[in-house]
């Protein structure tokens, strides 16, 4: 895929998915409300506003201007306008503010057997709405009228939210024909290498992952990586390598066939936590034991990763990974953040904090997507913290789905060519 980030062919699947995942919401709450055929479902219209706001705004981060308020109605229109990024994040913040209102008030009959993320815990339900406040008052930085009041807002959000792993909205529902997203992409198509640039700076800063996370294209763990070696060697150069399989070093989360979708980690909150209280000039003493502690609940959620590889039911069928290192210990984790993590920190805080984002965020769980939003919301406020090696152009949005590049004018013509993704910023990193 790196010669087509601007065909309007290649993202079409999640581009139409998106809408799908919103009209089931916008139905959910047309029924839960004042007058709907299930008024008084007050839990479950939360749930649903809360999912309104989670996946527009995974739509509007990754292709900007898109058609919603026109949208998902054939009685409307066939061709609904695009609407401003701006807009819809006025949107999304009402969704959350809604869900917390209309959450605690409870259901006639209970959710809890339809609820695949919380089974019913409207606590959860609750942190994870203020979750999200966190992540997107942080998202719009760069447009904030009062930056210091948006930084005390994602303090003050995160402070609502997950208190542990067991609270953070990890989708779990993966099993031998359930597949987690990221295997089943690997497993049918064998497309996926391991990134060299990846692996540098886990060995930059001998990180204890950096045994845990890779494998040969012959299913063997691949411990004691450094340059120059053969192994190494396998890693695919960041838009120099070949596109060809069975040749590179793979990630071992490509295997986790059952590892949960991360729609909001506990680690992201505290990642979230650590860089507002930064930004806002709290002490180191304040915020290194919030970074210790995400640090260490992203190495975990690593390690789970890692150890539904070795279990994944598909892959044990063919033989199975083989296990060449030692599970990462408390203790493990203990030593990397006193002798790696903590003087980096010292020497450039922020910088650290985003690195270790970074890394956390590279896995089976999904939180890609929000590093890439991340990375754009940092180019914007003029920081370049993390080194990314690809030479091509760096896409800063992705192009509509063919499905309405071909049947609406209006993304047509906002369209054109494609080429407008690697030069057109979205409204919240600088674009118009």
């Amino acid at each position: 895929r790196q010669n087509q980030p601007s065909s309007s062919s290649t993202f079409n699947n999640p581009y139409n998915s998106l809408y799908v995942k919103l009209s089931n919401a916008k139905n959910a709450i047309s029924k839960t409300s004042v007058g709907g055929a299930e008024e008084g479902e007050y839990t479950t219209l939360g749930i649903a506003q809360g999912m309104s706001a989670y996946n527009l705004a995974l739509f509007t981060a990754i292709f900007g201007d898109v058609p919603y308020s026109e949208a998902m109605d054939i009685n409307l229109t066939m061709t609904p306008k695009l609407d401003s990024q701006e807009e819809l994040y006025k949107e999304i913040n009402r969704f959350l503010d809604e869900a917390l209102i209309n959450l605690p008030k409870g259901d006639r009959f209970g959710i809890a057997n339809y609820d695949l993320l919380y089974n019913g815990n409207v606590d959860k339900w609750i942190k994870f709405a203020n979750g999200l406040k966190a992540r997107y008052t942080m998202r719009l930085l760069h447009v904030a009228a009062d930056k210091n009041a948006a930084l005390k807002a994602v303090v003050d959000y995160a402070n609502k939210s997950f208190t542990s792993a067991s609270e953070e909205a990890a989708f779990n529902v993966y099993n031998a024909q359930n597949l987690n997203p990221l295997f089943d992409f690997q497993w049918s198509r064998d497309g996926l290498a391991a990134s060299r640039s990846l692996a540098d700076k886990f060995i930059e800063r001998n990180d204890p992952r950096l045994d845990r996370n890779f494998t040969t294209a012959k299913w063997d763990q691949v411990t004691g990586l450094k340059a120059g070696t053969p192994t190494y060697n396998l890693l695919a150069e960041n838009g120099k390598n070949d596109q060809v399989q069975y040749k590179y070093l793979t990630s071992t989360f490509v295997f986790a066939q059952t590892a949960s979708t991360q729609l909001l980690s506990f680690h992201e909150v505290l990642f979230l936590k650590a860089e507002a209280l930064q930004r806002l000039g709290e002490s180191s003493s304040t915020i290194e034991p919030i970074l210790k502690a995400a640090v260490k609940a992203a190495i975990v959620n690593s390690e789970n990763s890692v150890e539904a590889a070795f279990v994944a039911p598909t892959v044990k069928e063919y033989g199975g990974i083989i296990e060449k290192s030692a599970d990462i210990t408390d203790a493990q984790v203990e030593a990397y953040f006193t002798k790696s993590v903590k003087p980096l920190f010292q020497a450039n805080a922020l910088k650290e904090i985003v690195n270790q984002k970074y890394l956390a965020f590279s896995g089976a769980s999904g939180e890609s997507t929000e590093m890439y939003n991340d990375i754009r919301r940092w180019k914007a406020l003029g920081e370049n913290f993390i080194t990314l090696k690809n030479p091509n152009r760096f896409p800063l949005r992705l192009p509509y789905g063919n499905s309405e590049t071909t049947t609406n004018p209006n993304v047509q013509a906002a369209y054109g060519n494609g080429q407008y993704v690697y030069s057109e910023q979205v409204w919240w990193a600088g674009g118009n």
